[in-house]
């Protein structure tokens, strides 16, 4: 029987985890009216929630959790959930994601997924063609999940270079574009996190074809992943990291310094206001 399953029928993932958080809820003796009011989140949508109909976000989960004394049940499961959302092609970068203790990316289109709001995570994926809403909520709780790693014990250095059009790329809309230039300079307080960005004027080539990450672990070798138009590829062999840590080396070399960076990105965002 699927781990997603009630009487031998396959369920949704996401009734799955309504169904548990029913189960823990009653076992608690919490009514859905009290475990809103103990939640801070409306009754009508942990209705929605429990009968598979909406997708939780991870505080919700977390919330839920706390509330009914679930041990660590409910967000468990909400991380495998998102996980199992992830293409299978991306989940073995997932692995390499949590393993490193650095990360370098570039980024010529858009922000990178590890810094990207909700809203703006959302309007990138809706692009997918033919992407259903459900698969859609999906992705972006997977994305949501993955920046979790910046709320360990100790998360990873993050370094990323963007191209400056990325900034002036509207995509959400005006508010949405303007509340991801203020969770970039939020998140850039963080002396693991940093922003470069380089100018459009400077016509770098180096890697306009597509981004990538390089991942540093801590004993095994480097690893990369390179975005492609269907489907990324991730690689551990040497001459391939090689040849993107390369091109990193370049638009490292090319971007503007960290407080030079700083600056467009505020003005970027006084642009959107």
């Amino acid at each position: 029987m699927s781990e997603y399953s009630k009487a031998g029928l396959p369920l949704k993932p996401w009734m799955f985890f309504g169904n548990e958080l029913c189960k823990h809820r009653k076992r608690a003796g919490f009514t859905q009216q009290a475990l809103a009011e103990a939640t801070q989140f409306s009754r009508s949508l942990l209705s929605f929630i429990e009968r598979g109909e909406r997708t939780p976000s991870r505080n919700l989960a977390q919330r839920c959790d706390d509330a009914l004394d679930a041990n660590g049940n409910l967000i468990r499961l909400w991380s495998q959930i998102t996980r199992d959302a992830s293409p299978r092609w991306f989940r073995g970068w997932l692995d390499i994601e949590q393993d490193a203790h650095t990360l370098h990316t570039w980024e010529p289109l858009v922000f990178p997924g590890l810094l990207q709001t909700e809203e703006y995570a959302r309007a990138v994926i809706r692009g997918e063609p033919g992407i259903s809403d459900e698969q859609v909520e999906k992705a972006v709780a997977a994305r949501m999940e993955r920046q979790q790693i910046f709320n360990r014990t100790k998360p990873p250095l993050f370094r990323a270079i963007i191209d400056e059009g990325v900034l002036h790329r509207l995509i959400g809309g005006r508010k949405a574009m303007r509340r991801q230039l203020q969770a970039i300079l939020e998140a850039v307080e963080s002396p693991r996190i940093g922003v470069q960005v380089i100018p459009l004027t400077l016509g770098v080539t180096t890697g306009i074809l597509g981004g990538f990450v390089i991942a540093q672990l801590p004993e095994d070798s480097d690893a990369a992943y390179i975005e492609s138009t269907i489907n990324g590829h991730v690689t551990s062999r040497p001459e391939d990291v090689d040849a993107v840590r390369s091109r990193y080396d370049i638009l490292r070399a090319e971007a503007q310094p960290r407080h030079v960076s700083l600056t467009l990105i505020r003005e970027a965002e006084k642009l959107w206001s």
